[in-house]
């Protein structure tokens, strides 16, 4: 057995080479190549437009200098390593490590943001909404935790904005100012216009706000000069240095995110910095940053050809990061007149809201093209997690409670897997009546291996009995105990959801841990470094081990001893596994498992297998006094 297992190893390996070595390296070498070329055509093209943006060590839009006849509105952060034009200037604006009121404070005007979801500022220098927070969210559950910050200035330590505008040649950069009508709040029923003026241009940028979480940004802009001028549509969405709480989740994306056209681009923090940029070019879509539960986005005119670029607008140990999209440039003949209507998210991932907006419903707005893959779904898996929080979604609110729903969810997948489950169980119910012969087998052909195979195979046969069938069930509910943990864990639905009595959030640990029984002892065993994170072994926990436990019970006992100490060892590794779980997985784990044990009983009753719970569970055994021996012994 050591051998074939040693030998399959090897194999495996081999495959998985032989595999990189013909198939995935010449795809990345292929990729590589694409990009590069992509890149070099478009630096081809901004060539032949006599230059344009450019950026400074800062971030700062600059325009090459052979480029002429260009002003801009003071767009910061845009394109270089990505053949968008020449790097020019200097000019970093300092340090950012001023604290959010300081930065709040220097600024030399701002408008108020104040809607039923929302509250903040955009800041007049710039014209960009760096000052956003979110009402309805807290950082804690507590009542009287600080309401949850989105967007921050530049110039704080991990600065996070949005900002649309006109970029091109003559920018103020970050010190462009913008005026307001005094005493303007943007709220749902009173948009607000900024104007400037610059190089013979007169910039207007209107917002607007609906009830949840959009901005419409509609921006005009007049020629009085004697000359054609050129201008280039782009929105943003800046991310200074990778954020503190980033905890690098294999199973959920975090960083710059663009959807152009069919194509869904999220590439991590460090990747950007490693390997970026990533350039695309497409009609419909939107570009952003992500973290788990909230989106800063910056949305085009859907159906216009645009550009979009995920990119490190800094340095590899100071990154900024920057999600862009720049539209085709605008000649502007002198008295002339453009207006671009485009759009600014910043908000909660919730389905309901981003599939609202994607169907152009929130807002009566434009329908913004897969918006809901803001969402980490799964590239793979969406066929499956999609469904599942629908079905989640929709008993959450006919319940009002999160955990019901997760209960009643698990109804639906016992059932639509219940013939299956049958058939498997009904096969490990007639394996448990074979043990008897399997044992003689076992006996009679111990010191011969392989003719104990074939007798087993023949009985097997003989019995028109397949020994895998009882696996089938765990293989099939793979993908979905996977699609579910990924629904639970990504959906911000259940954020902050209770459940009964001490689960107080179904998106969080079981708060209860059985090494300070239950909280009778005045410590935390969770904050002991490293093992902290298996021993926060609560209620929830403990009855899911005890779950498994009895099932393995009901089942048929491996024929390998080894094989048999493995499967009594999993409840306990499971155990102490899914403490660090969401309750509300351990939830579902356990209610499957149960419900699993209980219709398992039930057929190995209909097929006639006698239960003996004294011999599967010792605990169960009558007390009394030992037999006595036979006469003569």
């Amino acid at each position: 057995m050591d051998r074939n297992l040693l030998l399959a190893v090897v194999l495996s390996m081999g495959v998985l080479l032989i595999w990189d070595l013909l198939v995935v390296k010449p795809q990345r070498e292929a990729l590589k190549a694409e990009r590069e070329a992509a890149a070099a055509a478009e630096a081809a093209r901004v060539e032949e437009m006599g230059g344009q943006l450019g950026v400074t060590p800062e971030g700062e839009v600059v325009v090459a200098p052979n480029a002429s006849n260009v002003a801009s509105d003071g767009a910061p952060e845009s394109d270089d390593a990505a053949g968008i034009g020449a790097v020019a200037g200097s000019g970093a604006v300092g340090e950012a490590g001023l604290t959010i009121e300081d930065a709040l404070a220097a600024a030399p005007a701002r408008v108020t943001i104040d809607t039923p979801t929302l509250i903040g500022s955009i800041n007049l220098a710039g014209g960009r909404i760096d000052d956003l927070s979110l009402k309805l969210y807290r950082e804690e559950i507590d009542d009287d935790s600080p309401i949850i910050r989105l967007l921050r200035p530049r110039n704080v330590e991990h600065g996070h904005y949005i900002q649309q505008g006109w970029a091109a040649k003559g920018s103020n950069g970050q010190n462009a100012e913008w005026t307001a009508p005094a005493g303007a709040t943007l709220t749902p029923t009173s948009p607000v216009t900024l104007t400037r003026r610059e190089g013979g241009l007169v910039f207007e940028k209107t917002f607007s706000i609906d009830d949840l979480y959009m901005f419409t940004v509609t921006q005009k802009v007049r020629n009085e000069s004697d000359e054609a001028q050129s201008l280039v549509p782009y929105g943003l969405v800046i991310q200074r240095g990778v954020p503190n709480d980033l905890k690098n989740f294999l199973i959920l994306h975090e960083g710059p995110i663009a959807i152009v056209g069919d194509s869904l681009l999220e590439h991590k923090y460090q990747k950007v910095v490693k390997k970026g940029p990533y350039v695309q070019s497409g009609d419909k879509g939107w570009v952003g940053i992500t973290n788990k539960y909230w989106l800063a986005a910056a949305v085009p005119p859907q159906g216009a050809t645009f550009k979009a670029d995920l990119m490190n607008v800094g340095t590899p140990e100071a990154p900024i990061f920057r999600a862009s999209y720049q539209l085709e440039a605008r000649r502007l003949e002198p008295g002339g007149e453009t207006t671009l209507t485009s759009y600014l998210f910043g908000g909660p991932k919730d389905a309901d809201i981003l599939n609202d907006y994607e169907n152009g419903v929130a807002g009566e707005g434009e329908a913004i093209h897969r918006f809901d893959r803001a969402v980490d779904w799964g590239k793979y898996f969406f066929w499956l997690t999609r469904p599942i929080f629908v079905a989640l979604d929709f008993f959450g609110d006919l319940t009002g409670n999160f955990g019901v729903a997760i209960l009643l969810l698990t109804l639906v997948i016992k059932a639509l897997l219940f013939p299956l489950a049958n058939k498997a169980y009904e096969s490990m119910s007639k394996m448990k009546k074979l043990q008897p012969e399997l044992e003689k087998l076992r006996k009679r052909y111990d010191d011969d291996k392989m003719k104990l195979q074939q007798e087993m195979m023949a009985l097997y046969k003989k019995e028109k009995l397949n020994p895998l069938a009882g696996c089938v069930p765990i293989l099939i509910q793979m993908p979905i105990f996977y699609a579910l943990y990924k629904t639970l864990f990504v959906t911000i639905e259940l954020r902050h959801e209770p459940f009964i009595a001490w689960i107080r959030d179904l998106s969080a640990p079981d708060p209860t841990t059985v090494f300070n029984l239950f909280g009778l002892l005045p410590y935390d065993p969770t904050a002991i470094p490293v093992f902290g994170t298996f021993l926060g072994i609560g209620v929830l926990p403990l009855l899911m081990g005890f779950s498994m436990w009895f099932q393995t019970k009901l089942n048929p006992p491996p024929a390998d001893p080894m094989q048999a100490q493995i499967f009594a060892m999993m409840p306990i590794l499971f155990t102490f596994l899914f403490a660090s779980f969401a309750a509300g997985l351990v939830l579902y784990w356990f209610w499957n498992t149960a419900l699993s044990i209980a219709q398992q009983y039930l057929i190995m009753r209909k097929n006639g297998v006698d239960i003996d719970w004294g011999e599967r569970l010792p605990f169960m055994k009558a007390k009394g006094p030992d037999p006595k021996p036979p006469a003569g012994e």
